[in-house]
């Protein structure tokens, strides 16, 4: 049990190796510096370890001269003096490893943050519309957080419990071989039990930290959804459910609070037996005149410093166990794979995408859920330079999926992509995605002013360009009417606008990037007709002289498409002019027929 100096076998720990290898054995200087820190945190406990060992050494010899030997306090006073300054030197190593076991928390926790939010960032938008926000949220804030415990007391107290009793009877041995193995085969009766509780600990903690995870994604949603919610009428009732969840939470957290006063209970149990079974042979001992009486004190003294190390590990490791189900939801997400193809090392100067080429997909395949939902099955298409191309189709075709293949959220399970001769992922990602510009269906605006967000189309622009996209966007008139207009903070997602507004900005963005390549999907999605008209004449100008890629779920914005491509079932299964493909009286004509029913009705 002692003689191995890595994670006990208990499945709770088994969960955190991996996240352990990438804060503690990588090549970071983050890294490295905690590396240097937990030596010290260790060395530092392992000394004080061995200075109360001289301490009970130093103390049964005074207790002995004064006790049989009748010595004054002169006679001890060299003894003493040391004494106090042993129990000086040994707080200050106790402060010391305590100052470094928190500094390797605090930068494990750093260095975790930005790679985590480096990870989801790079992982983009198609793997966060699989997760619950809130609870990726939680993960990334709360779940880091709660390493903190773990990192600063679980994981040097693992090392300390092996080495300082270890310590410890290196120097009872030598003195009382009879007492060294008592303590010897009674110490792996804690771990022991311990391994038993920790199992269950373990599918407490887990439950427990799903339940933090739901509840919550759960409050996000109520909160961003409040106002709708409200509209309907329906925001009473969520307090009930917020009830139901928050009520679940809370009898996941008794579970485990119940085990670890269980744990705590053992372990006190075991380490007063084990101490009392040391002083029982001791004193017997000690009373037939087989043991000398400052040996006899000395080890007894020790005896409960022997176990109080492994006591102290269960102690930590169940304060550090929301940790240790954190760290498990925290390593799945740095592990799963970028879906972005690493651009190669070029030896010359990094290929750049052509805004005259033709883009090309090859016999493209892609499928979601790890291969169980197909998206697309080996897509032929193709876009010439400064063509409107329209992708239309029932729903699921695989219209959306192509639009992220382009923006390289994803990559192709089979076949290819090209840009003139060069094949897509031979691009850097950064210099294609200059090439392009998006305005999706449900615009993402950030907690910052309208010029901010305007900027991340081109953050060096100044405020008359901005100015003159929000014109062109017709977004110019609705935000001078707000209280600071281009200076208004909009709140996260644009809650203080409309839909219409929230897409207004979104179009004003491609107007500022004017980039050469437009991906448009369905940008006069949530406008009144009037608006939608005014909008519409604003994407004609901004079409012109560029390549553009329109998703298309009302066809009336499409009709004059230089190509319209019909998906199904991940295919392109027509494709033509309007007027020619109404000819062919195909799915396209079909899809046209149930708009314009669509449209009866709603009028």
């Amino acid at each position: 049990m002692f003689l191995c100096l890595r994670p006990l076998p208990w499945p709770a720990v088994n969960l955190d190796r991996r996240l352990l290898r990438q804060g503690f054995g990588g090549p970071s200087p983050a890294a490295r510096a905690a590396r240097v820190d937990l030596i010290l945190t260790v060395g530092g406990g392992l000394l004080a370890g061995v200075l109360l060992v001289l301490q009970a050494r130093y103390l049964s010899q005074v207790v002995g001269r004064v006790f049989l030997e009748g010595a004054s306090l002169g006679d001890v006073q060299s003894l003493l003096i040391a004494l106090l300054i042993l129990a000086l030197v040994r707080s200050g190593l106790s402060w010391g490893s305590e100052v470094t076991a928190n500094r390797i928390a605090g930068r494990i926790k750093r260095d975790l943050r930005r790679r985590l939010s480096a990870h989801l960032l790079a992982l983009g938008p198609v793997y966060a519309t699989g997760e619950r926000s809130g609870e990726l949220a939680n993960t990334a804030t709360e779940g880091v957080e709660a390493l903190d415990t773990y990192l600063s007391q679980y994981l040097p107290q693992l090392a300390l419990a092996a080495l300082v009793p270890l310590a410890v009877l290196s120097f009872v041995f030598p003195l009382d071989p009879l007492s060294g193995a008592v303590l010897l085969v009674t110490a792996p009766l804690i771990p022991f039990f311990m391994m038993l509780i920790g199992s269950i600990a373990n599918t407490l903690a887990q439950n427990q930290w799903t339940s933090l995870g739901r509840m919550s994604a759960h409050f996000l949603d109520v909160l961003q959804g409040l106002s709708t919610l409200k509209l309907l009428g329906r925001s009473r009732e969520q307090i009930k459910v917020i009830a139901q969840v928050s009520g679940r939470f809370r009898q996941t957290t008794m579970g485990v609070l119940r085990v670890a006063f269980l744990s705590a209970l053992v372990l006190e149990m075991l380490a007063t037996i084990s101490t009392a079974v040391v002083a029982v042979q001791i004193g017997l001992r000690l009373l037939y005149g087989r043991l000398a009486f400052e040996q006899a004190f000395f080890v007894l003294l020790l005896a409960p410093e022997f176990y109080l190390p492994l006591r102290m590990l269960g102690t930590r490791f169940h304060a550090g166990m929301t940790g240790v189900a954190a760290a498990g939801r925290i390593s799945q997400i740095l592990e799963t794979p970028i879906p972005l193809a690493q651009s190669p090392v070029h030896k010359g100067a990094p290929i750049s995408p052509s805004p005259n080429s033709p883009i090309y997909l090859s016999h493209v395949h892609y499928a979601y859920d790890h291969g169980q939902r197909s998206a697309l099955n080996g897509l032929l298409l193709r876009i010439e330079p400064g063509q409107k191309v329209a992708l239309v189709g029932p729903s699921g075709a695989g219209k959306s999926t192509v639009a992220h293949l382009l923006l390289r959220f994803i990559e192709p399970d089979q076949g290819s992509i090209f840009v003139g001769n060069v094949a897509l992922n031979d691009i850097p990602v950064a210099a294609w995605r200059e090439q392009i510009a998006w305005v999706p269906q449900n615009p993402y605006l950030f907690h910052a002013s309208v010029a901010d967000n305007l900027r991340l189309a081109r953050p060096e622009a100044s405020l008359d360009e901005i100015e003159w996209a929000a014109r062109n966007a017709h977004a110019h008139d609705f935000i001078q009417q707000l209280p600071q207009d281009y200076d208004t903070v909009i709140g996260e997602r644009g809650e203080r606008l409309s839909g219409g507004q929230a897409q207004r900005l979104a179009l004003a963005r491609a107007f500022l990037q004017a980039a050469p390549l437009l991906i448009l999907d369905e940008a006069t999605a949530n406008l009144d007709p009037e608006l939608e008209r005014l909008i519409q004449e604003s994407i004609e100008r901004l079409l012109q002289g560029r390549t553009a890629l329109i998703i298309a779920h009302r066809l009336s914005t499409v009709t004059h498409a230089d190509q319209i491509m019909v998906m199904q079932s991940g295919r392109v299964v027509e494709s033509g002019r309007h007027d020619a493909l109404l000819e062919q009286y195909g799915l396209y004509r079909r899809l046209v027929h149930a708009h314009g029913l669509e449209r009866e009705k709603s009028g």
